[in-house]
């Protein structure tokens, strides 16, 4: 039975745009859009007294995993920078995480994440004692709430070259196996080059070719990932990922705080796409990313945060704003739409348009704006007026996940009680009690 979504306002970012008009929804996609459409026989009809309608969200980086690590004890000795960080907390978070773990965390994070509009998820997946497997562990929590995910697991060389080659396996098979997933895909994912050796870098790059689905891999998060390039492969950390064909299109270079001008240039060049992470650029205190120098093919992640998109957008305008280059006004709604492109890429479809042929992938918004709200200010009323609390609906490939702020099919109440327990065990699994 096809919807039609009547009296809507149609909103996009890039290019900012809203427009009064109905919106039929048929086989997952948007199949006709224009002002007083008649209703068919037998289809549901949905007022919606002229709230907003956007695009779902995308968001462009995240580690799901982290989303059972709110609250958990710091370690007993302070880090003291950012390799430390990995170290004392997420290396050790990742290596406790078993299969309830991983479970309950995707769908924590799952349910977060679409009850802030956020519908496709690009994740980032490490779990050394648990490898084989671990994706579609997170596809079937995913798959429970309704949201689209690219995913992918950390390929890295520390805990040898057993569990890198596990990694490189279900990586490899996962991609194999989703190739024509209408709700998902998958990319070759990698650590970060200053915990992979030359051989690793090769496999990753021989993988990214082979399947044409790129490389999902932290660079320049901090400067001692540059630093490691040059003093110990004697090489630009950009010049060696180019070298092993991981710079291409579909790659995702997640971070890129400490690359220069030509740098990023050179990946803009590739067709590979920057992600911006802000929360966790602040949290990890490791500089500000020269946005100014990131091309047409940025978008913005959350690196493990929460994946409330209108919240990364906030902190990316406001944090940029301080910097000594700020950009303009429009540039971070440009890069949370960007995230549609890159999902376009994945799947091959326009995601982000709203306009027939694209798919149902919808958030209606419960925004009364106290000021007129025209194309020419609506990312003034984005950025400063509305926020994830004003989801009100939550459509994915035409399905409804939330309706009036409430998750369809699932206690969330009774996954929230389990997933703290499962947490409080791998707390203790963390710090070996």
């Amino acid at each position: 039975m096809s919807l039609l979504l009547k009296n809507t306002k149609a909103m996009t970012l890039a290019p900012p745009a809203i427009e009064e008009c109905d919106i039929r929804i048929d086989d997952g996609g948007i199949v006709d859009r224009a002002p007083h459409l008649r209703p068919r026989r037998d289809e549901e009809i949905v007022d919606l007294q002229y709230k907003i309608v956007m695009p779902g969200f995308v968001c462009s980086h995240t580690h799901l995993y982290s989303a059972l690590s709110r609250g958990m004890p710091a370690p007993s000795s302070p880090p003291r920078n950012f390799v430390e960080i990995l170290q004392k907390v997420w290396w050790k978070l990742d290596k406790a995480l078993d299969e309830e773990a991983i479970y309950y965390s995707a769908l924590v994070g799952a349910i977060e994440s679409v009850k802030f509009g956020t519908t496709t998820l690009i994740d980032h997946h490490a779990s050394p004692n648990f490898i084989t497997g671990s994706l579609d562990l997170i596809k079937h929590a995913l798959c429970q709430v309704g949201t689209r995910g690219i995913l992918c697991y950390e390929t890295t060389d520390r805990g040898g070259k057993k569990r890198r080659n596990l990694g490189l396996e279900e990586n490899e098979r996962f991609v194999m196996e989703n190739a024509s997933n209408a709700h998902f895909r998958g990319t070759i994912g990698a650590h970060a080059q200053f915990t992979l050796g030359d051989d690793s870098l090769v496999w990753l790059g021989e993988l990214a070719a082979m399947y044409d689905c790129g490389v999902h891999i932290h660079v320049a998060e901090d400067k001692a990932d540059v630093l490691n390039a040059q003093k110990e492969h004697k090489q630009d950390i950009i010049e060696r990922l180019a070298k092993f064909g991981i710079l291409r299109k579909k790659s995702l270079i997640v971070h890129g705080v400490h690359l220069s001008k030509k740098q990023l240039a050179t990946i803009e060049k590739s067709g590979a796409w920057m992600v911006h992470n802000p929360r966790s650029n602040m949290n990890n205190a490791v500089g500000h990313a020269p946005l100014n120098w990131f091309g047409e093919h940025a978008a913005l992640g959350t690196d493990g945060f929460p994946a409330d998109m209108f919240e990364e957008s906030k902190f990316g305008y406001f944090r940029n704003a301080e910097s000594e280059s700020p950009v303009g006004f429009s540039r971070i709604p440009e890069m949370l739409h960007n995230g549609q492109r890159l999902v376009s890429e994945f799947f091959g479809h326009p995601f982000g348009t709203l306009q027939k042929g694209c798919p149902a992938d919808l958030v209606v918004l419960g925004y009364c704006p106290p000021t007129p709200l025209t194309s020419r200010n609506l990312l003034g009323h984005f950025l400063f007026g509305m926020n994830s609390s004003m989801v009100e609906h939550v459509i994915v490939n035409g399905n409804r996940i939330v309706w009036n702020k409430q998750l369809i099919g699932i206690d969330e109440n009774d996954v929230m009680q389990k997933a703290a327990k499962v947490s409080k065990k791998l707390w203790s699994r963390m710090h070996g009690r």
